[in-house]
């Protein structure tokens, strides 16, 4: 927890509560179901959590803003981000039952009334969203393929609607498949988070 509040200070106290209660519900969940490398389970706040708020660093909402969360896994970036922005919606979609299953069960037990878990294919799934966000899920071109008809053109806050999706390594040849049409910033995480696991770490947003 002290690595999260390093870098947002401003939780409330249920958020730090609710950020707390993260890794004893992981690791619980994780004994049943492996939804987090087991090697790596005592990393949840940096490799996961952290990770997953490198989001929060990039966009300022109004109330009301929606997301979709495409191949969420274990609930990553969805949780996180549902936490940090309470007064937003969140979809999480994902193909595998078993993950749905714990992202429902931490939903729950963390008190998160604005996340919706779904057991489900993104080719299957409608709905107009002001954000796709996904970790890792596949490459850039497919994502945006997967994403397009799901981003709405009712745009209202600061950045425009669009995907937005954490990378690692090198990703020059995922932009290039992408075409000079589509507008795209690239940030690397070292520019919020001083921890070395960021250092190949990146941020893609592709303006819907």
């Amino acid at each position: 927890m002290e690595l999260i509040l390093k870098y947002f200070p401003k939780l409330t106290d249920l958020q730090k509560q609710q950020f707390a209660s993260l890794l004893p519900l992981y690791k619980e969940w994780n004994e049943k179901i492996n939804v987090v490398s087991r090697k790596d389970i005592d990393n949840l706040y940096l490799h996961h959590v952290l990770h997953s708020l490198a989001i929060a660093k990039l966009i300022t909402l109004k109330p009301g803003a929606s997301f979709l969360d495409l191949g969420t896994g274990g609930g990553f970036p969805g949780i996180p981000l549902a936490i940090f922005f309470p007064n937003s919606k969140f979809t999480l979609i994902d193909g595998t039952g078993k993950k749905i299953k714990v992202v429902e069960e931490v939903a729950n037990a963390v008190g998160l009334e604005n996340v919706t878990a779904l057991h489900q294919r993104v080719e299957e799934h409608k709905g107009k969203y002001d954000f796709v966000i996904s970790r890792a899920v596949t490459d850039l071109d497919q994502l945006l393929r997967w994403s397009r008809k799901l981003i709405s053109t009712n745009h209202q806050h600061t950045l425009p609607n669009g995907l937005i999706t954490l990378k690692g390594g090198k990703i020059e040849e995922e932009i290039k498949a992408l075409g000079k049409k589509e507008y795209t910033e690239i940030y690397k995480l070292r520019k919020w988070f001083d921890d070395p696991f960021f250092d190949e770490k990146m941020l893609i947003y592709v303006q819907g």
